[in-house]
C-alpha cells in the first residue's frame, strides 16, 4: 500500500495523508444504496433502529436517574425535575436531530460516515495533507475505543439492576448483579467469532419493540402530572442553569447522557442510507425517547420518592420480568452494535495506516461487512469485564461515560469545516454561523464531562492517549522506515537499463514483486538478482493503494502500465472500508489482456528486520515500540490472501 515500504516487510499499509485522490462522482456508493430497491426503505429503516439506535435507546435506564441526583442537591422541587427533562428533550434536538440528522448527516464519503471517513473526505477536499487533520482522526479514532468499552458495561449492568427493584426480590439478588452482567457480556464477546448475520435480523424488531415499550410506559406515566409538558419548552432548561450556576454546569454532564450514541447515526450511514436512518429518528425513536422522558419527569413530580430510580419505578408490577428481559435484549444489541463498530473502525485505521496489520477475518461469505478481528475482541473483552468489576453500578460507570463521546463530537464538527468551506465551497460567515453554536455546545458538554475526571473520566481519556501513541508511532516509524528505504534503494528504470546492458539468467515462470513505491527497484527483486542471480520470464512490480474513498468499483480496482517486455506495474485500488484481496483483484488483469497463471507465479515479499537506533528518528523508547507493532502485525501473506505455497521472502535489516 503506499506509504508501505513493502508489504512484506511488516510496514503499515498507507498513512491517510498517502492515500490516492479518488475523481469526483466515482465509486461504487454505499451498500444502502443497493440495498434499498432489495430490502425496502422500511426495511432497512427497521435495521437501522436494531443497529444506530440501540445505544441512545438505553440512555432512559439511567440518565434521567443520574442528572436528577445532581439537580436535586441545588434549587430542587419543581424546577429542578421540569429543568432536567427540558435539558434532556433539547440535548436531544440539538444534538441529535438538528447537529447529526439534519446537518452532518450530509457530510458523507461515497455514502460512508465516522470519523475516519470524515477525515479522509476532509483531506481529499482541501486536495493535501493536513497534520491537524490527521491529528483530529487519530483522536477521533482512539476515543472511539474508550467509548467502546463503557458502553456494553454500562448498557448491561443498568438493565440487571433492575431486580434491585422487582416485586418479591428485595436484596436477595444484588450480589449476583455484577456475576450475571459478565456472564452475558462474556457470551456476547465468545460469540463474535462465529458472526452475527443470523441474529442480526432479530435486532430490528426486537429494539423496535423496546422503543415501543418505552414510549408506552412514558405515555401511560405523563398523566401523573399532565404539568410536565411544561419540559418542552427551553425556557425551563436555561432557567435551571441560571438557579443553579456551577451546579448546573455539572448538571450538564449527566443530562449529557441522554444523547451517548448519537455519533452511530453518523457512523453507520453507510450500511443503512441517509434517509432511512433520518426516517426511524424523527418518526419513531425520537417520539419514543421523548415520551418516555417526559414520563419519567411526570412520575417523579407526583411520586418524588421514584427518583432513585425513576425507570424501573415506571414499570407497572404484572410487566416488570418481561421489561427486564427485554431491557437486558436491547443492552445487549446496543452492546453488539458498539464492538462491531470498533471492528469497522479498526479495519479502516489498517486500511489508512493508522495501526499495523491486524487479522481480520470474514463472518458472512454474502455480507462484506460482517467480519471479526480476534485481538480488537478480546482488547475489548478484558477492559468491559475490567470495568465491570472496578466500578461495579451502572451509577459509579456515568462517571467514566462522556467524555470519550463529546470529544468525538467535537472532533467531527472541527473536521466538518474543511469539507464545509472546500467541498461545499459555502461562505465564511456561512459556514461559522452553522459550525460555532455546534462547537460551543460540544464544548459545553465536553468541559462539563471534564469535571467527571477524578471520578473515572481518566479512564477512556487514558485509553485515548495510549491510542493515540500507537497510532502516531505507527505512521511516524513507517514514514521514517519509508525514507530510509527510499534513499537506500535503486531507481527501477535504472535497474532495468543495467539488466539490459547485462542479463542475468532467466527463470520460466511469473515473479510478483510487492512494493508500495513501483518507480523504486523492490527489495525483495534486489536480493533475488544478487543472491539466486535469476530474473524471471515475466516481472510484475505490484502496488496496492488505499484510497480515500470507503470503495473501489470493481471496473477501477486495476490499472496496468506496461515498462518493457519483461516488467510490467499493475496497481490494485482499494477503499478505506475493503480488504485486499489480491488473487481475486489479479484475476481481473485477464479482462486486460494479462494472464497469470496463479501455479506458475511467485510472489516476493521483502520483510525487513528492523533495529532501534538512538541516534536518528524516533526516541529510542518509541523505536522499540515501533518494532514491537510490527513484529506483532498480521503476516501480510495472510492479510493479502496471497496462496502461501506461492509466497518467497527475502529480508534486510534497517535501523530506524
Amino acid at each position: 500500500m503506499a506509504g508501505d515500504a513493502s508489504p512484506g516487510d511488516g510496514a503499515p499499509p498507507a498513512s491517510p495523508a498517502q492515500t490516492t485522490a479518488a475523481p469526483a462522482g466515482s465509486g461504487h456508493g454505499s451498500h444502502a444504496a443497493h440495498g434499498v430497491g432489495k430490502a425496502g426503505f422500511w426495511a432497512l429503516t427497521l435495521g437501522a433502529v436494531g443497529v444506530v439506535f440501540g445505544d441512545i435507546g438505553t440512555s432512559p435506564l439511567y440518565a434521567l436517574r443520574e442528572a436528577i441526583a445532581h439537580a436535586q442537591q441545588g434549587i430542587g422541587g419543581e424546577l429542578a425535575i421540569i429543568g432536567v427533562v427540558s435539558l434532556a428533550f433539547w440535548a436531544l434536538m440539538v444534538v441529535v436531530t438538528f447537529k447529526y440528522v439534519i446537518f452532518l448527516m450530509r457530510a458523507d464519503n461515497k455514502g460512508e460516515g465516522g470519523t475516519l471517513a470524515l477525515m479522509a473526505l476532509a483531506t481529499h477536499a482541501i486536495g493535501r495533507r493536513s497534520a491537524w487533520i490527521f491529528i483530529l482522526g487519530v483522536c477521533g479514532a482512539a476515543l472511539f475505543y474508550g467509548d467502546g468499552i463503557i458502553t456494553p458495561a454500562i448498557s448491561v449492568l443498568s438493565a440487571i439492576e433492575g431486580v434491585k427493584d422487582a416485586p418479591g426480590v428485595g436484596t436477595r439478588l444484588d450480589a449476583f448483579i455484577v456475576p450475571i452482567a459478565a456472564a452475558i457480556l462474556i457470551g456476547l464477546f465468545l460469540v463474535q467469532s462465529r458472526g452475527t448475520a443470523g441474529l442480526a435480523k432479530w435486532f430490528g424488531p426486537l429494539t423496535a419493540l423496546w422503543f415501543l415499550s418505552l414510549g408506552a410506559l412514558g405515555l401511560y406515566h405523563i398523566f401523573d402530572d399532565i404539568s410536565v409538558l411544561r419540559a418542552l419548552s427551553p425556557h425551563y432548561g436555561v432557567m435551571l442553569l441560571l438557579n443553579d450556576g456551577f451546579l448546573g454546569f455539572i448538571i450538564l454532564g449527566s443530562v449529557f447522557l441522554a444523547v451517548t450514541g448519537a455519533e452511530a447515526l453518523y457512523a453507520d450511514m453507510g450500511h443503512f442510507g441517509k434517509a432511512p436512518i433520518r426516517a426511524g429518528w424523527l418518526c419513531f425513536v425520537l417520539p419514543c425517547l421523548t415520551l418516555n422522558y417526559l414520563g419519567q419527569g411526570a412520575l417523579i413530580l407526583d411520586n418524588p420518592a421514584a427518583a432513585e430510580n425513576p425507570f424501573w419505578s415506571m414499570v407497572p408490577e404484572f410487566a416488570y420480568w418481561p421489561m427486564l428481559a427485554l431491557a437486558t435484549i436491547a443492552t445487549v444489541i446496543a452492546s453488539q452494535a458498539v464492538i462491531t463498530g470498533a471492528f469497522s473502525v479498526t479495519q479502516q485505521a489498517v486500511q489508512l495506516g493508522l495501526l499495523p496489520r491486524i487479522d481480520i477475518r470474514f463472518t458472512s461469505e454474502t455480507q462484506a461487512g460482517q467480519i471479526f478481528v480476534p485481538a480488537v475482541n478480546t482488547f475489548l473483552m478484558v477492559g468491559v469485564l475490567t470495568l465491570l468489576f472496578v466500578f461495579q453500578s451502572s451509577h459509579n460507570l456515568t462517571a467514566a461515560y462522556g467524555v470519550a463521546v463529546t470529544g468525538v463530537m467535537l472532533i467531527n464538527t472541527l473536521m466538518a469545516y474543511s469539507v464545509i468551506t472546500k467541498k461545499w465551497k459555502w461562505p465564511l460567515w456561512a459556514t461559522l454561523a452553522c459550525l460555532v453554536p455546534f462547537g460551543f455546545i460540544d464544548s459545553v458538554f465536553l468541559t462539563s464531562n471534564l469535571l467527571k475526571i477524578p471520578d473515572g473520566a481518566w479512564l477512556p481519556l487514558v485509553l485515548g492517549a495510549v491510542l493515540v501513541l500507537v497510532m502516531w508511532t505507527w505512521t511516524r516509524g513507517s514514514q521514517i522506515l519509508s525514507a530510509k528505504s527510499k534513499k537506500d534503494s535503486l531507481p527501477l528504470t535504472d535497474l532495468i537499463e543495467m539488466l539490459r546492458a547485462r542479463p542475468p539468467h532467466r527463470s520460466p515462470g511469473t515473479a510478483i514483486f510487492l512494493t508500495s513505491d513501483p518507480d523504486v527497484a523492490p527489495v525483495a527483486l534486489m536480493h533475488n538478482l544478487k543472491h539466486n542471480k535469476v530474473l524471471h520470464e515475466k516481472n510484475v512490480i505490484l502496488t496496492v493503494r488505499t484510497t480515500d474513498r470507503p470503495r473501489v468499483h470493481e471496473s477501477e480496482r486495476v490499472l496496468i502500465e506496461p515498462i518493457n517486455d519483461d516488467f510490467k506495474k499493475i496497481t490494485l485500488s482499494y477503499g478505506f472500508m475493503e480488504s485486499p484481496v489480491v488473487p481475486r483483484a489479479l484475476s481481473q488483469c485477464r479482462k486486460q489482456g494479462v494472464k497469470f497463471d496463479i501455479m506458475s507465479t511467485s510472489f516476493f515479499l521483502g520483510r525487513r528486520s528492523v533495529v532501534p537506533s538512538a541516534s536518528q528518528g524516533m526516541p529510542l523508547w518509541q523505536d522499540k515500540l515501533y518494532i514491537f507493532l510490527m513484529r506483532n502485525a498480521a503476516n501480510p501473506t495472510d492479510f493479502f490472501h496471497i496462496p502461501p505455497g506461492r509466497v518467497v521472502e527475502l529480508g534486510t535489516q534497517v535501523s530506524v
